[in-house]
């Protein structure tokens, strides 16, 4: 008997989670659920065409139904949250009520921080939390554990990661593989960083700097966004003097989105124009999305850790790389590869009791080594270098 897995959330990266899952984690079943039932049958016939099995199975789940959501979710073994971070914690809540494993894609470290709370619950009830699983943080967050397991004293941590079009088009050089919203979250709020041993809080859109990458990549910017620390920050605040995040572009990404950001085009706060109340963060989901997503451009996700510290008695430099593409094979996109199955890794090891019990920050969940072998496993691979 292999184990029951479930999404809920039949959007992209959901989609690629439940394809991992069926095709890697000893699957009986995997259920896919969506307030939109078309949506879920059409993520589950996705799934069973590429794998050529019958074995996930559409259901319509509705996330703010408490009593149904918790039906749905009894009898699975682990599952994924995809959707919208905001009900993350009323799901698991009802995690804990079916007995069902948990991760999620994450997105705000504040509602996080609750759904770690629910420790104690999570521990009663036999089941594993895991929240912010994406691939920033997730997958960068578990890269960085492992370089800094790589020297004997680690003492700071750099990260660097951004999804990017393989072939940039001009004026925006962007583009957008996952929800706006989620986007413009990360480019409007503030992030916290250690530095020099303490918490600090960095606003957005600051610290230009310029990186070099491999060929046929080469030269990006990146610069300050909120959410990729994740609650990181805390847990190795003591025992880092620096841990921090960027996001990289094109270059001449950063400016216009500067410009974006100085006007108000990220504000949430409504304006009155003409008698009529607007939001000109919705206006400029509805400017700017249908000029980044294009259909049939392909993309590719860069992740860089830098760790710097001590081995065997000598300043070391840890180097980890992780360039992934699209695939063409599944049509996975490399944003949904480095998202979905991350958190469908997660999931597993979770099912598999590979995960200890309670709600735990995915810094203290997941092993480097483990994670780094399974990435490999995929396909995907992490190159290192120790100076």
């Amino acid at each position: 008997m292999g184990y029951t897995y479930a999404v809920v959330g039949a959007g992209r990266q959901g989609t690629a989670a439940a394809y991992d899952m069926a095709k890697q984690g000893d699957a009986e079943k995997v259920l896919i659920g969506d307030v939109s039932l078309k949506n879920a049958e059409k993520a589950a016939n996705r799934v069973n065409k590429i794998l050529k099995i019958k074995i996930a199975e559409a259901k319509q789940v509705d996330v703010e139904d408490y009593s149904s959501l918790v039906d749905f979710l009894t009898g699975v073994d682990a599952f994924l949250s995809s959707v919208p971070y905001y009900y993350n914690l009323e799901i698991a809540k009802a995690a804990i009520e079916a007995k069902a494993s948990m991760c999620d894609l994450g997105g705000n470290t504040d509602l996080v921080k609750e759904q770690l709370k629910l420790n104690a619950q999570a521990k009663e009830a036999g089941i594993s939390i895991v929240p912010d699983c994406g691939q920033v943080p997730g997958m960068g967050t578990t890269l960085c554990v492992y370089a800094m397991s790589l020297l004997n004293k680690p003492r700071e941590v750099f990260m660097w990661d951004g999804g990017l079009p393989q072939n940039p088009r001009p004026p925006f050089n962007y583009l957008l593989t996952f929800n706006i919203e989620g986007l413009t979250n990360e480019y409007a709020e503030p992030t916290l960083f250690l530095r020099d041993g303490k918490l600090v809080e960095i606003q957005p859109l600051e610290e230009l700097e310029e990186l070099d990458f491999p060929d046929p990549i080469g030269r990006l910017e990146a610069f300050t966004t909120g959410g990729g620390t994740s609650t990181a920050p805390w847990t190795f605040e003591g025992k880092l003097m620096t841990y921090q995040n960027k996001t990289v572009r094109y270059p001449g990404h950063f400016a216009q989105l500067r410009a974006w950001w100085d006007l108000g085009l990220l504000d949430s706060k409504p304006l009155l124009i003409d008698n009529q109340e607007v939001i000109p963060r919705k206006v400029f989901h509805s400017l700017l999305e249908p000029k980044v997503v294009i259909p049939g451009d392909k993309d590719l996700v860069v992740i860089r850790i830098k760790c710097l510290g001590q081995k065997n008695g000598q300043e070391a430099e840890v180097i980890l790389d992780l360039i992934d593409y699209y695939d063409e094979n599944t049509g996975f996109t490399a944003m949904e590869r480095t998202t979905g199955w991350d958190a469908s890794i997660v999931a597993i090891m979770m099912a598999q009791g590979k995960v200890q019990k309670g709600a735990i920050p995915v810094e203290l969940a997941i092993p480097g080594d483990y994670f780094v072998d399974e990435l490999a496993k995929r396909g995907i691979k992490v190159s290192v270098k120790i100076m």
